[in-house]
């Protein structure tokens, strides 16, 4: 009996020490980069009712708190210009250090296996890329992949290095998207948070609540059929492996998704609740720049692919901070992993140092479709990102026109003053334009940026 009351006794103090050590998430580790002027959320856990103190370590500033009723504390600080390193100090019964602090700018990159491919996949001139990857002022942070049925409060991982080693395993599209910050950043120092799983349809990368509250949502995602190697359900990896770092302050996510969800015809639907869901769950209208998929032969179906992409186009009309880049010049028909990975980052930066930190003046959008207009028998297509527009070759195949019964006919295409200029002899009163529309076809308009034109098909 006496040996039972001594083992509860020290149970008990066990507990209590455990508990009344202040603790942190593993997203706040040493070698974190922080968003650079801003205001930043910083948060743990710790006994309920115990003063917490922080000191940031680049002005000595020091900010008190106290762990509330559910033992959870959070301190917004804020951040200077670009630099460090650093130290941050947090003190409560106990005091955690964070060492090797850089300030700077915060990208979260999302989506399937074309952002997560690395190094290690065989991406184009890996080898030579992985040697050059020492690079103190570019961290990373890994999230794994997990599953949950309810959201999380944390996550495994840890800040670390650009080095040939972490590189080889991290992002090759969030690699190359720093490596160009950069150059026009500057010695802005660049985090990368990768958070993404292969063969995952985009409903499970959001709130599982938004999915059920909306019954377009809600039915496609019945449509989805459990896979063996990927989770189907939605929210189950928005809740292990988004949530946990929610609230962790970022300049912006980068998005290559949507080959699992080819057979959806309202992906524009279901991406725009994700990017708003994650908005809200921020509190915070981040740019959200994404790569539209690569042209691939999927299934059966002629047109799943290419209906995709033109979902994704459609999308940029309709939310505000969006980007989209094109790949259909740097991709292969026969490999839903094109790996060229470096030239997919290049263009996701380039957008943002145009979009978001308004370094790059040049023209960084392929032609979008703006709209169209008859004059007789002729069809005028006029393009947004439209200067220097012309074809790869002499004259292009890839327009067609269609009357008021749907049918489409190739069409004879020439370019005037930027715009396309179309005319088919088997359609003497067109109403409805398309152009690539296939699921293999790779666009052949560029404009004087040699940036490809998106498929698009007139409503």
């Amino acid at each position: 009996m006496r040996n039972n009351i001594f083992k509860f006794v020290l149970f008990l103090l066990i507990s209590n020490t455990m508990m009344a050590n202040v603790s942190l998430p593993n997203i706040f580790s040493d070698n974190i980069v922080l968003q650079r002027n801003s205001e930043v959320k910083i948060w743990g856990w710790a006994n309920p009712e115990e003063e917490i103190k922080l000191v940031s370590g680049w002005n000595n500033q020091e900010y008190i708190t106290v762990a509330n009723n559910q033992a959870k504390w959070e301190i917004i600080i804020k951040t200077p210009e670009a630099g460090g390193p650093f130290t941050i100090s947090i003190k409560g019964y106990n005091e955690v250090v964070l060492k090797n602090i850089l300030i700077g700018e915060v990208w979260l990159c999302s989506g399937q296996s074309n952002m997560e491919m690395s190094a290690s996949w065989g991406i184009d001139n890996g080898e030579e890329e992985m040697k050059n990857a020492t690079n103190p002022n570019i961290r990373f942070f890994t999230v794994p992949k997990l599953t949950a049925t309810s959201p999380q409060n944390n996550v495994l991982g840890n800040w670390t290095e650009s080095t040939p080693e972490t590189m080889k395993y991290f992002s090759a599209i969030g690699y190359f998207f720093a490596k160009r910050l950069r150059e026009d950043l500057k010695n802005v120092p660049i985090g990368l948070i990768s958070s993404n799983w292969g063969g995952t349809p985009a409903e499970i990368w959001m709130p599982e609540e938004v999915v059920n509250n909306d019954p377009l949502l809600l039915d496609n995602a019945k449509k989805l059929n459990e896979q063996e190697y990927d989770p189907r359900r939605p929210g189950r990896a928005y809740n292990a492996m988004i949530y946990p770092i929610v609230g962790y302050k970022i300049a912006g996510t980068l998005w290559y998704q949507g080959e699992s969800n080819v057979s959806s015809l309202a992906y524009d639907k279901t991406f725009g609740a994700l990017i708003a869901s994650w908005r809200k769950e921020w509190k915070d209208n981040f740019p959200f720049y994404y790569v539209q998929i690569a042209p691939y032969k999927t299934g059966s179906n002629n047109f799943w692919n290419v209906i995709i992409r033109n979902s994704q186009r459609k999308l940029l009309n309709e939310i505000s901070k969006i980007g989209m880049v094109l790949t259909s010049d740097i991709s292969d028909t026969i490999d839903i992993h094109p790996k060229n990975k470096k030239s997919v980052g290049i263009r996701l930066a380039n957008l943002a140092l145009a979009d978001t930190y308004k370094t790059n003046s040049n023209l960084v959008n392929g032609p979008l479709y703006k709209d169209f207009k008859t004059e007789e028998n002729k069809v005028v297509v006029s393009f947004d990102y439209a200067d220097g527009l012309h074809f790869a070759n002499k004259s292009s195949n890839q327009f067609e026109l269609a009357g008021a019964d749907g049918n489409f006919f190739p069409a004879e295409a020439s370019i005037k003053n930027n715009q396309v200029i179309l005319i088919s002899k088997k359609v003497a009163n067109p109403v409805k334009v398309r152009f690539a529309w296939g699921n293999t076809i790779q666009s052949g308009l560029f404009n004087k940026a040699g940036l490809p034109a998106s498929c698009f098909i007139t409503e």
